[in-house]
């Protein structure tokens, strides 16, 4: 099953601005080697949890890779971000044992709960609701995981109560 890529809709209002000093070790590490835009750009989202267009320039200006290439394998490859996302990267699995047991009432649930669609970030960007083929839980399906949690045998309500307690202990941080 191929699960579409889907990009958001609005654009952010207010992007970030990225403390482009960070960038310099991540720049003299890869710099002149063969090959580095993949594992350059996987170090500056790991930096700043997406690809920031500033972050992109400064790389171009002081490697010379192209821009427009960096964006093209950044919107090509799926590991990619090129706008924020929330703190809580939610993913909900859309395999076959999951979509048997109804995941798109998981999606769905969510996706009102959380007011935005499936590839959207709230505005508050605390999360990130994805769609994903295969979490590799297919005992616990329906899944979904959350930071690296995985929770399984979900329903809409108790997907919905997984995110209240989430919000609950942000709040109380």
């Amino acid at each position: 099953m191929r699960i579409e890529r889907i990009f958001q809709k609005e654009e952010i209002e207010v992007q970030d601005s990225v403390n482009i000093e960070l960038l310099e070790p991540i720049i003299e590490k890869h710099k002149n080697k063969k090959g580095n835009m993949i594992p350059l750009l996987q170090e500056v989202q790991d930096l700043y949890g997406y690809l920031p267009e500033q972050a992109l320039r400064k790389i171009s200006e002081e490697t010379n890779l192209g821009l427009s290439e960096m964006y093209g394998v950044a919107t090509f490859y799926s590991q990619f971000r090129i706008t924020p996302v929330g703190k809580h990267i939610i993913k909900v699995c859309h395999g076959t044992a999951c979509h048997v047991q109804n995941s798109d009432a998981i999606t769905e649930a969510l996706e009102n709960f959380l007011e935005i669609k499936d590839g959207e970030t709230t505005k508050d960007r605390l999360f990130t609701l994805e769609s994903v083929a295969c979490l590799g839980c297919c005992s616990l399906a329906p899944v979904m995981m959350i930071d690296g949690e995985t929770f399984g045998k979900l329903t809409g309500k108790k997907a919905e109560k997984i995110l209240k307690d989430i919000k609950k202990k942000e709040l109380n941080k």
